[in-house]
């Protein structure tokens, strides 16, 4: 039986400085696109609350303010943001991918949330490794969510930004048999140049995976570049442009029209078919791989801060000696 799948990348300009107000524009653009019978979106890089485009900007001892700020307004897991998310899925019958500031702790991640059309929360990554500037600010991410993860629309998996430079990153996707791939950038940052190399990176690995990359990035509207500029004393030109929202077939070219400013949305209809079509020519992770020669080794064990070896058999003895 044919499988389509009606998909959407969505380009969003946060609230600024809120998270309850873009959670709740998160929430009516889920409705929006129900009503269109989208049954997949994709939504920016960290989307919720806001991009750290203030790390971007402004050296390290003066970020302090800003960098507390986005701490306060970050996203807990789970919490009464991700229940609003998850109940906007299963109203829309929608599988969602949406990217969030995540707080544990004192600490902050950029985290990639996965909500299945029923509404369950199916996976929650966090990003390997912080690019450049983000490592001030986020901490790092474990392979423990490094996997695909199947949904009521197929098999998913998720990277954000320049973690598709990460070649063996992409691999553990392409080996786990991704089907939709839900790529997601911060926009309005590095001027052009980041659009161009955003397109190049979601076309490749279309290409490489064999699947559909369903990409979303992040907009300032010219207010919210204003009032960034004016809160970090730093010019306009850093805060503007890299914007490339798309929906990449399995050969590398875009289903409709990319979206490179403002609001919006892409929906293009997904044939699986076409999966199928281009694995024949080429399988990254069946006749076209060379298991012999060439292999990933991935540790996925969560890497927690305390490893508890104590048993509660030595428990009651250490309490018996006591005694």
């Amino acid at each position: 039986m044919p499988i389509i799948v009606k998909a959407a990348a969505v380009q969003l300009s946060p609230v600024l400085y809120s998270r309850q107000g873009t959670v709740e524009k998160v929430v009516r653009k889920i409705a929006e696109l129900g009503e269109l019978r989208v049954q997949f979106v994709a939504f920016p890089e960290t989307v919720i609350p806001y991009y750290p485009y203030f790390a971007y900007v402004m050296p390290p001892y003066l970020m302090g303010d800003e960098h507390q700020r986005l701490l306060e307004q970050s996203v807990t897991v789970p919490s009464a943001e991700t229940e609003a998310i998850g109940e906007a899925a299963r109203r829309a019958g929608m599988v969602v991918s949406v990217g969030v500031n995540e707080r544990d702790g004192g600490s902050i991640y950029n985290t990639q949330l996965l909500f299945d059309a029923d509404g369950t929360l199916i996976q929650r990554r966090r990003k390997l490794t912080p690019t450049f500037h983000e490592r001030m600010v986020w901490g790092q991410g474990d392979a423990s969510g490094l996997r695909v993860v199947e949904s009521a629309v197929g098999r998913i998996g998720q990277l954000a930004c320049w973690e598709h430079y990460m070649p063996l990153a992409r691999y553990a996707l392409i080996a786990d048999g991704e089907q939709i791939h839900a790529a997601m950038y911060p926009g309005s940052i590095f001027g052009p140049l980041f659009a161009e190399q955003a397109e190049v990176s979601i076309r490749q690995h279309a290409l490489e995976s064999a699947c559909f990359v369903v990409n979303a990035t992040a907009w300032l509207e010219p207010d919210q570049q204003a009032r960034i500029a004016e809160d970090t004393s730093a010019p306009l030109g850093p805060l503007s442009g890299g914007c490339f929202t798309a929906i990449i077939a399995p050969d590398g070219r875009a289903i409709g029209e990319p979206l490179k400013a403002g609001e919006g949305h892409v929906v293009a209809d997904l044939d699986f078919a076409r999966i199928d079509a281009r694995k024949r020519l080429m399988d990254g992770r069946g006749h076209y791989s060379r298991p012999e020669l060439l292999s990933l080794l991935i540790d996925r064990r969560p890497a927690p801060n305390v490893h508890d070896r104590t048993s509660p058999a030595d428990g009651r003895e250490q309490k018996s000696e006591a005694v």
